[in-house]
């Protein structure tokens, strides 16, 4: 096992580089851990005082949200988040960032950083996926039931941003493909309006913030990787059942991503939220949905109000749940 070495998000943060036992011809894949710890007060009288969470980034992402790791620290709880293979602090020279061809790969980086985690013994795990990590991780957590106590999503990738007609409809089209050119090259579909009005609210850039690991554009995309992610879209689609209580928090309200509007810098200009919603009630018998007024696409990286509400929000949640 790897040490844990100072993290470029300064001061109360530590990484740790995983290796992985995955087939790969682009080089050796690793995941990366990242570990916040609560105040060690916290860790004897805080309401969350024996909850480990682990957060998975989206889509062209990794994580660097500070804010978010000090929220559930304050709470009591080990905060960690993993960059997965080919993402951010896990990315090598000469790999095609962020591809997979399936979204299962990822039980190894997940795997990996449960055992880094340490021992669960008499702790609850609370799972915190974004976007992309968000359908990862409730295909995982319907696949290994009973592991996590908690799933929480914001604004989760569950359903195609075109609807299931459209889904099922192009999915046989990108099927064939991946199977004949899986990192072939598609049209750029991200216009960077997205990143555009993060920095207009002030989120963006952060310390740590690496541009190369989050291009404004995002990651070029392939066939073999929109085929993972169809297919990951499918299963939501016929029903799964997370195993646990599940909090999705979500924008009230989206916008059109083709052309830049003020809107976007209050609604998620990335998915279509109420397709969202209606897919996470197919994650199980217990699904929360929080629509938060004035929230992009990452809530968390949202205006100082909406943000506010999703914490508070969150926190009311948790504090139920784990009580």
């Amino acid at each position: 096992m790897n040490a844990w070495v100072p993290d470029i998000l300064g001061p109360g943060f530590a990484q740790q580089t995983l290796p992985l036992d995955l087939a790969a011809d682009d080089g050796p894949l690793v995941a990366t851990l990242v570990r916040h710890l609560p105040h060690p007060v916290g860790r004897l009288v805080a309401p969350l005082r024996d909850v480990d969470v682990l957060y998975v980034h989206g889509w062209s992402d990794y994580f660097f949200q500070t804010e978010l790791a000090r929220f559930w620290a304050r709470l009591g709880a080990r905060f960690f988040a993993l960059d997965l293979h080919r993402y951010g602090r896990s990315l090598r020279e000469g790999q095609v960032p962020g591809y997979a061809d399936s979204l299962d790969e990822y039980d190894a980086d997940i795997a990996a950083a449960l055992a880094a985690m340490g021992p669960r013994g008499n702790r609850r795990l609370v799972l915190l996926g974004h976007s992309t990590g968000g359908l990862t991780l409730s295909l995982w957590s319907a696949r290994h039931p009973g592991t996590a106590s908690a799933l929480v999503l914001n604004s989760p990738w569950l359903e195609f941003q075109i609807g299931s007609f459209g889904r099922q409809a192009i999915a046989p089209l990108i099927q064939a493909r991946a199977r004949v050119q899986p990192r072939g090259a598609q049209p750029v579909v991200d216009l960077g309006f997205y990143t555009r009005a993060q920095t207009e609210l002030g989120v963006l850039p952060v310390p740590g913030y690496r541009e190369q690991w989050r291009p404004a554009q995002g990651f070029a995309t392939h066939p073999g990787w929109l085929h993972a992610v169809l297919e990951g879209h499918a299963r939501i689609a016929a029903g799964v059942d997370v195993g646990a209580p599940a909090f999705v928090l979500l924008s009230a309200r989206s916008s059109s991503p083709i052309r830049w509007s003020d809107q976007m810098t209050s609604t998620d200009s990335v998915l279509v939220v109420d397709d969202i919603a209606r897919a996470a009630l197919k994650l199980g018998p217990l699904v929360t949905i929080a629509r938060i007024e004035g929230a992009v696409h990452d809530v968390f990286l949202s205006a100082p109000e909406p943000r506010r509400i999703a914490y508070a929000e969150l926190e009311q949640w948790a504090r139920a749940r784990f009580h």
